[in-house]
């Protein structure tokens, strides 16, 4: 067998040239294996002649060895030539006929997409923005109300605030202002007159206690929201119309949600038991739980400024277009529109592709290796990401390990982990080589980068 490449700018031609001399003998295992297995009628199983499967199997036997045997040594030669393709190689378009059945020998011609050559060194010469993304006494405060609320709890109280729950006997009533006679009942009915749309219908409720009953129109609270009425009054929307006159509402339970108090059972429920016994140490915990936070925003920042640095200096790279978006459509065949789709998509899956081949310059500059332990860690630490956005620092570790054993079962989410820590690996080895400009930034401008893309 003989392989060659004869290139043409950014694409090249494979030949692969096999002789009779290259399969034959796989051929014949194969067929002596098939005649093995076969039952024909008339003879034994396994005892069918050797003439009789050739001339049964042979044709499809040797097409199928062939096919073997080209696929291996394609991959093969592009391994150990270490040729830089993109894509996969593709049947070309100056590939000639085929006969597996009169020929013995056979030329196979591919198409491939060379990769670009390019070289990407970065040193303290290179300059680039580094953020340095302040933490304010407010920003502070702002965390700890949340944890404060999250740790909070309902309490009754006797006279209604603001943001209080209201919870009573709802009676629908008369013309007369008295309860009618089979309308609508609500026991346990809930109101929190700070929605109300209406300001005349939520002063009803100043200064009102346990006990009180007065007359409320949720109709107007509402300002003819039928799905809140609906809800409120346990009817169907279409039946809201029916019933817009005034209701008595007999006060029976007023509920105040209570922060929780900042001391020792609440810093132990934030963070480790024992870690913070001061209201100072808390808060001081807390600034340097937004300090890491914002580091990982900062390197976010720093990571798509490293892209466009990178994309400067490197410069337009040569792509053979026309084979790519072969390649795309092949990938798309099944799609309706796949031509619409690669003309629309094709410069933005360019540049990507010319980010995706810089990253991997960078990567084995700085010789970054991911291994598993490093994807289990990765997503170990999205899974506490997540639970931090929702307020929870203190998740016990069980939890955190089973999301993350939950993310590593999807193969998608694999990719993805392992990209990050590829990035991350990145962007620790260039934040080394360059020269950081630091500046500092309130998050309020800092986050004015993103606002043009939500």
């Amino acid at each position: 067998m003989n392989i060659s490449l004869e290139k043409t700018g950014s694409s090249a031609v494979i030949i692969v040239k096999m002789e009779k001399t290259d399969y034959q003998d796989a051929v014949k295992k194969e067929l002596k294996h098939i005649a093995s297995q076969v039952e024909v009628p008339g003879f034994r199983k396994g005892k069918a002649p050797y003439s009789f499967v050739e001339k049964r199997f042979g044709v499809q036997t040797k097409m199928e060895q062939v096919d073997k045997l080209l696929n291996a040594s394609l991959l093969k030669y592009i391994e150990e030539s270490k040729l830089e393709i993109l894509g996969e190689p593709m049947v070309s378009s100056k590939q000639g006929q085929i006969n597996i059945v009169a020929q013995d020998n056979f030329e196979f011609l591919f198409d491939v997409a060379l990769a670009p050559e390019f070289e990407i060194n970065l040193d303290n010469n290179d300059h680039i923005d580094f953020y340095d993304i302040e933490v304010t006494d407010e920003q502070v405060q702002e965390q700890v109300d949340m944890f404060a609320r999250q740790g909070g709890h309902h309490e009754n109280v006797e006279e209604y605030a603001d943001k209080d729950i209201l919870r009573g006997v709802l009676a629908e009533q008369d013309a007369q202002g008295n309860v009618l006679e089979d309308g609508i009942s609500v026991e346990k009915a809930s109101l929190m007159p700070t929605y109300f749309k209406n300001e005349s219908q939520k002063v009803l409720f100043e200064g009102v206690k346990v006990g009180d009953v007065l007359t409320i129109n949720p109709s107007e609270a509402y300002e003819g929201n039928e799905n809140e009425v609906a809800s409120l009054l346990h009817i169907k929307k279409e039946e809201v119309a029916e019933h817009k006159g005034n209701f008595t509402f007999q006060i029976e339970e007023i509920s105040r949600f209570m922060p929780a108090e900042l001391n020792q059972e609440f810093f132990d429920s934030v963070f480790e038991e024992g870690e913070v016994k001061t209201e100072e140490e808390f808060r001081n915990k807390v600034r340097e739980l937004l300090k890491t936070q914002r580091v990982a925003d900062a390197d976010f920042k720093f990571l798509r400024d490293l892209r466009a640095y990178c994309e400067g200096k490197v410069g337009e790279l040569d792509f053979c277009r026309d084979l790519l978006k072969k390649f795309m459509l092949q990938n798309l065949k099944k799609e309706e529109n796949a031509e619409e789709i690669v003309e629309k998509d094709f410069e933005a899956s360019l540049n990507s592709l010319r980010w995706q081949l810089i990253k991997e310059k960078l990567a084995k500059a700085y010789e970054v290796k991911v291994e598993n332990d490093d994807i289990r860690e990765q997503a170990v630490k999205m899974a506490r990401v997540m639970f931090l956005r929702y307020g929870m620092p203190n998740v016990p570790e069980e939890y955190v390990e089973q999301y993350a054993d939950k993310m590593l079962e999807d193969e998608s989410q694999v990719r993805r982990l392992v990209d990050q820590c590829v990035e991350a690996a990145i962007v620790a080895g260039a934040k080394n080589a360059v020269s950081l400009e630091h500046k500092e930034i309130s998050l309020a401008e800092f986050q004015k980068f993103f606002a043009a893309e939500d």
